[in-house]
């Protein structure tokens, strides 16, 4: 009997329909089994960090007041999504050789000292090992791994940083120059996990 695992869904694609990193995400949550998928969309919108959330991160937790707590609510939760999933997969576009803000906002709302990682004598220390990444990215011009592509590492180096070090990439990039092959190639690669 296979063991269910709690699965965190990212989509950070502005498109609903049509989007090849929405496709890749269908397939590969089809591959997995869970009986637990939490699902957040990015195209929702999610806030960005404003002067108030950051003087509320920094008080300490026994000393904020209603409005700190208020403030930090919604970046709690969604910890506390990141926390509790066994896998998680994140399915994005690269928008102009980077990550889409909301994807970065999701990140600034997740990467918080004392919460997903502490500080030591020897620096940084994620907290949240033992959990299982994948990183599925559509791009229509960059190479995933290139010189231009600042999505790739810059996600496998927050994600290592919050302690998640075990991360596949899986791409369907060049979309532009590579047409549906790209996608097909991604689909395949997601097919073989």
């Amino acid at each position: 009997m296979t063991q269910s695992r709690n699965i965190l869904r990212i989509n950070a694609s502005a498109r609903k329909a049509g989007s090849s990193s929405r496709a890749l995400t269908d397939a590969l949550i089809g591959k997995l089994v869970s009986d637990n998928i939490v699902t957040r969309d990015l195209a929702e919108a999610l806030p960005f960090v404003t002067e108030a959330w950051v003087g509320a991160n920094f008080t300490d937790e026994s000393e904020r007041s209603e409005d700190q707590k208020t403030e930090l609510a919604l970046s709690d939760s969604l910890v506390d999504e990141l926390v509790a999933a066994d896998i998680l997969v994140i399915g994005t576009p690269i928008y102009n050789f980077a990550v889409p803000a909301a994807l970065k906002a999701w990140i600034d709302l997740i990467a918080r000292a004392r919460k997903t990682f502490h500080y030591t004598a020897n620096g940084p220390e994620g907290l949240l090992s033992g959990k299982k990444a994948y990183v599925l990215i559509a791009s229509g011009g960059t190479e995933v791994g290139s010189d231009i592509d600042f999505a790739s590492g810059y996600l496998k180096h927050i994600l290592g940083f919050i302690g998640i070090s075990d991360v596949t990439i899986i791409a369907a990039d060049r979309q532009m120059m590579k047409g549906e092959a790209a996608l097909e190639r991604a689909l395949a690669d997601v097919a073989a996990i």
